[in-house]
C-alpha cells in the first residue's frame, strides 16, 4: 500500500480521534477556568489559611508529572467505589491540573491590576465578589490571553497521554493503526501534522478573542 492510499485510508479514524482529543481537552479547560480564578483569589486570600491550602494545591499539581496524575485518578476512583469511564476520570485529572496552571496564569493578571480599583467598589458599596466579577474578572481574561491559548495548547499536547488509560483520542487511534499496518512513521507523521493544524487554529482564535476584547467588542 502507498503512503497515500494508508493516510487516506486512516484519516477518518485518525480524524475522529483528533475530535476527541479536543472534547477531552476543551471540556477541561472551559472547567478549569471558573476554578483556576477562585484558585487565583484563594492564593491572593489575605487570609493565611486559605493561601496556604491554595499553595499546597497548585505545588502538588504542578509538581507531579501530569501521567502519574492520570494513572492515580484513574486507579484511585474504584478504591473509593466510583466506577467512571477512562474519559471523566481523564477529564477530571486534566481539569485537576489546568486549575493549577490556570490559577498561576490569572494570578499575574490580577497582579497587573492596580489595587485601588477593588478599594473604590468596596467604597461605593460593591460587595468583593460582585467587584472581583464585574471589575477584576474581566481585566485579567484580556490581559491573559495569550497564556490561556499556550495553557490550552500544552493541554491538548498532554491529552495524549490519555492514551495509557485506553481512552481512544489520536495517539491511541494512531497506534492501533501502527499496530495492524506496521507503518509508524507515516501514521505517526500524519498525527502529528493534525496536532499542528489544531494548535495553529487554536491560535489564531486566541488571537481573534484578544483582538476583540482590546476593541471592547
Amino acid at each position: 500500500m502507498t503512503t497515500f492510499a494508508l493516510i487516506q485510508d486512516s484519516l477518518p479514524i485518525m480524524l475522529w480521534g483528533a475530535g476527541m482529543t479536543v472534547l477531552v481537552s476543551g471540556v477541561a479547560i472551559i472547567l478549569g477556568m471558573p476554578l483556576g480564578l477562585v484558585l487565583c483569589f484563594g492564593v491572593a486570600s489575605p487570609n493565611r489559611w486559605i493561601s496556604r491550602i491554595s499553595r499546597i494545591y497548585q505545588s502538588v499539581w504542578r509538581g507531579t508529572p501530569i501521567l502519574v496524575q492520570l494513572l492515580i485518578i484513574y486507579y484511585l476512583l474504584p478504591l473509593l467505589g466510583i466506577n467512571v469511564p477512562p474519559i471523566l476520570a481523564a477529564i477530571l485529572a486534566l481539569t485537576l491540573n489546568t486549575i493549577a496552571f490556570q490559577a498561576e496564569i490569572f494570578r499575574g493578571g490580577l497582579q497587573a491590576i492596580p489595587p485601588g480599583q477593588l478599594e473604590a467598589a468596596r467604597m461605593v458599596g460593591i460587595r468583593k465578589w460582585a467587584a472581583r466579577y464585574h471589575i477584576l474578572v474581566p481585566q485579567i481574561l484580556r490581559l491573559v490571553i495569550p497564556s490561556l491559548v499556550n495553557e490550552t495548547i500544552s493541554i491538548l499536547k498532554n491529552s495524549s497521554l490519555v492514551s495509557v488509560i485506553a481512552v481512544t483520542e489520536l495517539m491511541r487511534v494512531s497506534q492501533q493503526i501502527v499496530a495492524t499496518t506496521y507503518r509508524p512513521f507515516e501514521i505517526y507523521i500524519a498525527a502529528a501534522i493534525i496536532y499542528i493544524v489544531i494548535n495553529f487554529l487554536l491560535s489564531l482564535a486566541g488571537r481573534s478573542a484578544e483582538w476583540r476584547l482590546a476593541r471592547g467588542t
